[in-house]
């Protein structure tokens, strides 16, 4: 049998020595921002999960028990969930080849495009869901032009419908979509597909093997941006949909403003947060793959 040895301690000296060496004075700069955000974010979120598992009986998951053993709060998460990924697919589906010209386009007009894109993030949000109630209704923009190119035979209800409300956070998070896949698009050197078009491969095999596993980090930054910011959106479904199709932030509200229900609305802010923080996960963990940093 043998013992191991262990290594022989440090003077004292040498050991405050080598702290003062590993220790970098510029991490102080990081102390009134730290500070900031566990007084203003830290403590109403740990009182916020105190809250949820806190009843008249103590400390339980009562609460958690009683949200999701109600049928309707199973209907909530679901519009909650399929709104956001609505707007994040439309959000895709726009933003994708919107972030390849944006890349490729030349010095004035990339200049151009960017300020295009970036200028409307300094309008409130409430600003533009109240534009987009004007551009939807009956007598609006959008259905004078649905009859006047004959799409449709009388004006369409997209007011307080799925469709408006989608149609609205799309406006909203696009921006957040594009400028991810535009920083990684930048940096894909062009002259790959052109040497892949040399070996024989189709513009289809050239996309699908070469283009996009080189911007999928970001897509996939651009999805969790949009995702994680559309479920939890409050102000757009208010103004576009109202309170008759119900999501968790417009549940959340209601509990503590309304019906004064503070185990409910704690309750379901963890769980938004749950999803929230989980679709970030996700994407940091796809990130990370080897797929996708290829």
């Amino acid at each position: 049998m043998t013992t191991a040895t262990r290594p022989a301690a440090l003077p004292v000296g040498l050991a405050a020595e080598r702290l003062r060496d590993r220790f970098d004075p510029m991490s102080l700069l990081a102390v009134p921002g730290t500070a900031y955000l566990f007084v203003a974010f830290g403590v109403p979120l740990g009182l916020l999960l105190l809250s949820s598992v806190y009843s008249a009986d103590g400390f339980s998951l009562a609460n958690y028990v009683r949200f999701f053993r109600d049928p309707f709060s199973w209907t909530v998460m679901w519009n909650t969930l399929k709104a956001a990924l609505l707007t994040t697919l439309l959000c895709l589906l726009a933003g994708y080849p919107a972030a390849f010209a944006l890349a490729r386009a030349g010095g004035v007009l990339q200049t151009l495009l960017l300020v295009a894109l970036i200028l409307p993030l300094s309008v409130g949000v409430v600003v533009k869901a109240f534009a987009w109630t004007i551009l939807l209704r009956s007598d609006g923009i959008v259905n004078q032009l649905l009859l006047l190119l004959r799409l449709a035979d009388e004006p369409v209800r997209f007011l307080f419908t799925q469709t408006g409300l989608v149609l609205g956070a799309v406006n909203v998070f696009l921006p957040f979509m594009v400028l991810p896949i535009f920083a990684v698009v930048k940096l894909i050197d062009p002259r790959l597909g052109e040497a892949a078009a040399t070996l024989g491969s189709s513009p289809a095999h050239r996309f699908l093997h070469v283009t996009l596993p080189l911007s999928m980090p970001g897509v996939i930054a651009g999805v969790a941006f949009v995702f994680s910011m559309s479920v939890s959106m409050y102000v757009i479904p208010t103004l576009l949909i109202g309170d008759r199709y119900k999501t968790l932030s417009i549940l959340i509200a209601r509990s503590f403003l309304f019906m004064r229900d503070r185990a409910l609305g704690s309750t379901a802010a963890v769980v938004l947060l749950l999803i929230a923080v989980g679709v970030v996960v996700a994407s940091a963990a796809l990130t990370r793959s080897p797929q996708a940093s290829r």
